[in-house]
């Protein structure tokens, strides 16, 4: 048997395959910033929407889109680098979750933001819970049942795209011909260098397609920088800035999201070590990480934003470059903290056009629901599954679509129909649950995570 290669000789295996391993800074940094540049768009678009939906001020809204950077940077720091048993170690971006607004829109809508940060909070915590007893329960949650919540997390979002896109509700130049056609430029470039681009270009297509855009409606008149000629060129994020309410319906809600955004993170987690490190994910690693993400999502509600995740740009770079050293994204971690504390970035994020953000937001929302496909594609889809789809389907596309009957529903429960997802969940889980023929999927987990302890 030949000897295993020797980091002296052979550095790149060392620095690709080993999460421990430190590149040279010349080569980290860049690598760094190629991780936080394709989460860009993603971390900043959530608090742009929710600023809308709360109808926050132009400098509230700098704020809102200042505090997710640096909150994002710093649960990256806590995913790659760890406290004790929290975090993954391993090459983990967090940003703000588009998984918790078709929930939080409403939500917001009903009772204000602060309700949606104490109900993040409460589920912040319950998901550190979910990641200490994640070996006894992972099993619950099947890929019907993931695939079916994330696809309908992105089909209730199409429709927020599409609105921006046209300019944002409310718009005097809404549905305009120089709106649309601005947001089809967007979808154009987004779509043109993630088909004809390699590598990070290809990775941060929509990153290219909102700077392009952007520059167009400059040149057309249509951007107002008054808001960043009046932003600070630094200072520090304000916790507890809209306080916190605690509501009963609000953190259902979130709390039932949350769950499933965690098995996401199990995902993610898993194809960044099968991809990258060439092994199956530890035990320590998928419950670390999951817990990492409550401390995240709990420390983004103090901090004023919506729950935080692990992106899964992310483990697409790492399958690109092959990249896995968690040192790397420690580095992408700390600009995104320095980029938190400078608010004239975002005075400029938020001075962009609603058309330039919703031509990205057909792409990423629709990406979200083909993320969803592939995950249902993991499952026989026997006539069991396929009952379940049926089922869930109807109730979170025809729930929100017919709003007299959530009205009707009594207290705060026509809320939580309104949205459709969480009676599409619950009903996924019940169903997977109680209906005969289901495999045993504990017994097959157990399986590859007894496997995955006797990799290196």
């Amino acid at each position: 048997m030949s000897p295993p290669p020797d980091p002296k000789t052979n550095p790149t295996r060392t620095i690709n395959q080993n999460p421990d391993a430190m590149p040279p800074l010349p080569k980290a940094i860049p690598l760094g910033l190629q991780h936080i540049m394709a989460m860009f768009a993603g971390n900043v678009t959530p608090p742009i929407i929710i600023a809308g939906v709360i109808g926050a001020s132009p400098s509230e809204q700098i704020f809102l889109i200042q505090v997710a950077l640096f909150v994002a940077g710093m649960s990256t720091l806590v995913q790659t680098i760890g406290i004790g048993p929290i975090g993954a170690r391993l090459p983990i971006v967090q940003g703000t979750s588009f998984g918790f607004l078709p929930v939080a829109l409403p939500l917001a809508k009903a009772f204000g933001l602060p309700a949606v940060l104490g109900a993040s909070f409460v589920a912040g915590l319950l998901q550190i819970l979910l990641g200490t007893f994640l070996k006894n329960i992972r099993h619950w949650f099947s890929p019907v049942v993931t695939g079916i919540v994330v696809l309908l997390i992105g089909i209730t979002l199409m429709p927020v795209g599409l609105n921006y896109a046209a300019g944002g509700v409310g718009a005097d130049d809404f549905a305009s011909p120089s709106n649309l056609l601005l947001a089809l430029f967007v979808l154009s470039v987004t779509i043109a260098v993630h088909q004809y681009g390699k590598g990070f270009i290809k990775a941060s297509s929509i990153l290219f397609g909102l700077v392009a855009g952007y520059l167009v409606a400059i040149a057309l008149g249509k951007v107002d920088f008054t808001s960043l000629t009046s932003a600070a060129w630094f200072a520090l994020p304000k916790p507890f800035e809209y306080g916190m309410t605690f509501s009963g319906t609000a953190i259902l809600g979130m709390t039932l999201i949350m769950f499933v955004v965690g098995l996401e993170t199990i995902g993610n987690i898993s194809a960044i070590t099968t991809g990258g490190a060439g092994r199956p994910a530890k035990d320590s690693e998928l419950s670390g990480g999951v817990m990492a993400d409550g401390v995240a999502t709990s420390f983004a509600a103090i901090f004023n934003t919506l729950p935080n995740t692990a992106y899964a740009q992310n483990v697409g770079l790492i399958t690109l470059t092959g990249v896995v050293s968690r040192h790397v994204v420690t580095i992408g971690g700390l600009l995104l903290i320095a980029m938190g504390l400078f608010p004239k970035l975002g005075g400029l994020v938020a001075a962009m056009p609603h058309a330039v953000l919703g031509g990205a937001g057909v792409v990423m929302f629709g990406m979200i629901a083909s993320a969803g496909l592939k995950i249902i594609k993991e499952c026989e889809l026997d006539q069991r599954n396929m009952l379940i789809i049926a089922v869930s389907l109807s109730l979170g596309i025809g729930l929100p679509a017919v709003e007299a009957i959530s009205e009707t529903m009594p207290g705060q429960l026509g809320l939580l129909l309104k949205s459709g997802l969480v009676p599409a969940a619950l009903a996924a889980l019940l169903l997977d649950a109680i209906l005969p023929g289901k495999p045993d999927r504990k017994e097959k987990l157990a399986k590859a995570q007894a496997a995955s302890q006797t990799q290196p």
